[in-house]
């Protein structure tokens, strides 16, 4: 499955507890259109210590996967969009459906 949003990419919050809120996106899982946010659905994890890895024990804070459906990525210029895709030459690049500006290229090569 392929998804518009990439890792690094800064995304806002359209629904959810955690609505307004914009992060950059910290990991990708496609196979579940989920995605990872910082700052974005944090909980609190038990963590048991471990002497070998140098890990105490307690209560850990950490993000939580969200659905790939409530977040918009955020153009630089206008703000929060959904995207849109067009050729430039052989390669295809997201766009700003509202004012139409290249993001960043998506990394495959155009189709034959």
């Amino acid at each position: 499955m392929s998804l518009n949003i990439q890792r690094n990419d800064q995304v806002e919050v359209i629904s959810g507890a955690d609505r307004g809120k914009r992060g950059r996106v910290l990991r990708v899982i496609p196979g579940e259109s989920r995605i990872l946010v910082e700052h974005v659905r944090v909980v609190k994890k038990n963590v048991r210590p471990n002497p070998q890895r140098n890990i105490k024990g307690g209560i850990a804070e950490q993000e939580a996967p969200i659905h790939i459906s409530n977040v918009l990525l955020v153009c630089p210029s206008c703000g929060a969009t959904r995207i849109g895709h067009k050729f430039e030459g052989d390669t295809k690049v997201r766009v700003c459906k509202k004012c139409g500006a290249t993001l960043a290229a998506k990394s495959k090569s155009k189709r034959k």
